[in-house]
């Protein structure tokens, strides 16, 4: 932001010099990156963060230099200006057709001006922050936009089509002639200014040639309203227009400051270049709005600052930069001003206390004190799931959350896909429905560079669109090379299995496990779903060819993918302690003949209805396919383990329960014992 020394003295007394102003703007956070002499002036470039538009502007600095000095800040007069003639719906009316990006639109129309050079003061004040005159009228709506900070524009009346303005979006390669005489194709999510009919400006960034003010010009519609900062930016990047007015658009703009400056604008026409002001103004959009109020625990400000500050005197800081505040004991009652825009929370009140006190004035401790605290539930379970994982031999990835349109319909329907509107990504321009896209991305690249028994997981979220809203689903996505499809999918379930138990501890085991059922499920050659104390949790599976070759994968996949909110509220674990074993256990396996189909979940299930005497466990082995169990059946090897708790258990005594478990396998599942 470009300042004059001689400007800012106009709007402080007593005067200032360019030393205590470096000074002074330099404590308050506005570094004074340059200065540099113009004719009897000084130019002053001063860095301004992006959270601070109200500082773009002549006033905003002079009000930061008084607020932390004895100067006082004398803003310019912004009273309505006299009117006569006709009313101002009679020479000229707007439509508003996209209230959302032009939130307030008002225009002022003056007849019988002059149009001609601006006086010396005028074009000295323009020149020494790198301006050039163009001519009184132009020079006027430049000078109050650096005055104030809001950004006006003057059209030709007599330009505008049915002396109307209309407020829409354009239509796709809309042509529009900038006032720079650049042409462009607009496209349909821009707002532009339109007369009766054709653009005539690109929304608070550019006028347009074919109504810009010249030396025949008599009338005048002047503009002053409020766009939304992300239209402008859009627009200003897309067609590279970039203007005074689109800067201060694109970071926001005092919504009492459209009135204002329209005023003040008016007022020096009719002082500089003579006309009559219609009687009114139009005035299209929302009301002005009512001021926001904050309130600030005073102690808070002590115990983050580190020193102490009485109430009075936080409020004192304050009142300094315009907030009028109210003590109540160790309270503050803070009424925000329209033009700051970045005071939204009592921490920004609390930052301004802090840049009004002078961080320079914060004494710097030699040591700091710190209060351990626990780790937060949620950040442990993640990080248990993590350790976990690494310790199964998973690599944790980072992908992207954007991925091609191509990729995110393998998995959702065309209309659940949440695509980004525009062309701001030509090519991954859809947020992924899951994590498993990107996860058959990551291991296309491992492909390519010639990477064998992959093991990948990411924590992270899908998002799909379900009656026009956008829901977003955290997940914990697993993928892995499967050289033995049948080994690598027991593998993935114990390593389910021993994440489950590490995040919840034996609470699984007491609550009936964890249950594992066949399911079709679209992408997956076989899958299952996994289900905790009957609630799903999520499905786990083997890719099928026609997912693998979408992505070009040449390897035999296993994928799953976990409800991450659900796997974090079974944390944190519980362990119940126990006796040892004071007897030994006997152990017996059983092989068993069973249809290919038979899932392990259907011979688990059998065993623990059949519920033998004495029985401690019952654990999978193996499995074995061949000639001697016959096509389409599958040998399953099992190994129960028996104990009596209170005295040394007999294979006599184990041999009936063995039978008990093999007649229920008969009967349920059609097993015959395998000799």
């Amino acid at each position: 932001m470009k300042v004059s020394l001689h400007w800012l003295n106009r709007l402080l007394e007593p005067a200032i010099d360019i030393d205590e102003t470096e000074r002074l703007l330099t404590a308050g956070g506005f570094p004074v990156e340059d200065t540099e002499a113009v004719g009897d002036d000084t130019m002053i470039d001063v860095e301004v963060t992006s959270n601070r538009p109200d500082v773009l502007s002549h006033v905003g600095v002079a009000r930061e230099i008084a607020a932390r000095s004895e100067h006082t800040l004398n803003t310019p007069a912004c009273d309505p200006p006299a009117e006569a003639g006709s009313a101002v719906d009679a020479l000229a009316s707007v439509e508003n057709e996209a209230p959302d990006l032009c939130t307030l639109y008002t225009a002022r129309v003056i007849t019988g001006v002059k149009v001609g050079q601006s006086p010396d003061w005028l074009v000295q004040a323009l020149e020494a922050v790198g301006q050039r005159s163009v001519n009184n009228i132009v020079d006027i709506t430049n000078f109050v936009l650096l005055e104030l900070g809001q950004p006006l524009h003057a059209f030709d009346l007599a330009k505008l089509a049915g002396n109307k303005v209309i407020v829409r979006k354009a239509t796709k390669d809309e042509r529009f002639e900038a006032i720079d005489h650049s042409r462009h194709k607009l496209q349909d999510d821009m707002l532009v200014i339109a007369d009766g009919d054709k653009p005539v400006a690109l929304a608070g960034v550019m006028g347009g040639a074919d109504s810009e003010v010249t030396d025949t010009t008599t009338g005048l519609l002047i503009e002053s309203a409020m766009f939304d900062e992300l239209a402008v930016r859009r627009a200003s990047r897309k067609l590279k227009l970039f203007s005074d007015s689109s800067f201060r658009f694109e970071r926001g703009v005092d919504p009492l400051g459209v009135e204002k400056a329209s005023q003040r604008c008016c007022e020096l026409i009719m002082e500089l270049a003579g006309g009559t002001l219609a009687q009114g103004v139009i005035r299209v959009g929302q009301d002005d709005p009512s001021p926001a109020v904050l309130t600030l625990r005073t102690q808070r400000t002590r115990d983050l600052l580190g020193i102490e500050l009485s109430a009075n005197r936080q409020a004192g800081l304050l009142e300094a930069l315009g907030i009028q505040t109210n003590v109540d004991d160790e309270q503050l009652t803070a009424t925000i001003p329209s033009y700051r825009l970045d005071l939204a929370r009592e921490i920004d009140l609390i930052e301004e206390i802090a840049r009004q006190h002078g961080l320079a004035n914060i004494p710097t401790n030699e040591k700091i004190n710190i209060v351990a605290h626990h780790p937060q539930d949620n950040v442990e379970a993640k990080r248990i799931i993590v350790e976990t994982l690494v310790a199964h031999g998973y690599y944790e990835t980072i992908t992207p959350s954007l991925i091609t349109n191509d990729h995110a319909k393998a998995f959702v329907d065309a209309d659940a896909a949440a695509t980004l509107v525009g062309d701001m990504r030509r090519a991954d321009n859809t947020l992924r429905p899951s994590p498993l896209p990107s996860l058959l991305s990551c291991r296309k690249l491992n492909q390519d560079a010639g990477n064998a028994g992959v093991k990948l997981f990411e924590l992270a979220s899908g998002w799909q669109k379900d009656d026009g809203s956008i829901s977003e689903q955290r997940s914990l996505t697993l993928l892995r090379d499967a050289g033995d499809g049948q080994q690598a999918l027991r593998e993935t379930r114990s390593t389910i299995e021993e994440t489950l138990t590490a995040l919840a501890g034996e609470q699984i085991a007491a609550s009936g496990g964890i249950v594992i059922t066949p399911a079709e499920i679209e992408g997956y050659a076989t899958a299952a779903a996994i289900v905790l104390s009957g609630t799903p949790l999520g499905v786990f599976g083997v890719i099928d060819k026609p997912l693998a070759d979408r992505f070009g994968l040449q390897t035999q996949l296993i994928a799953a993918q976990l409800d991450l909110d659900s796997l974090i509220t079974l944390y944190p674990p519980k362990h119940e302690a126990g006796e040892l074993p004071k007897y030994p256990a006997i152990e017996r396996d059983l092989s068993v003949v069973v249809d290919e189909a038979t899932p392990w979940q259907q011979i688990a299930d059998t065993i623990a209805t059949a519920n033998p005497a004495l029985l401690e466990s019952a654990d999978f082995v193996g499995t074995y396919r061949g000639k001697q169990v016959g096509k389409g059946k599958k040998s399953v090897t099992l190994r129960m383990q028996f104990r009596d708790p209170v005295t040394t258990l007999r294979h006599d005594q184990v041999d009936p329960q063995v039978e008990t478990v093999v007649k229920a396998l008969g009967e349920k599942v059609g097993a015959e014992l395998r000799v």
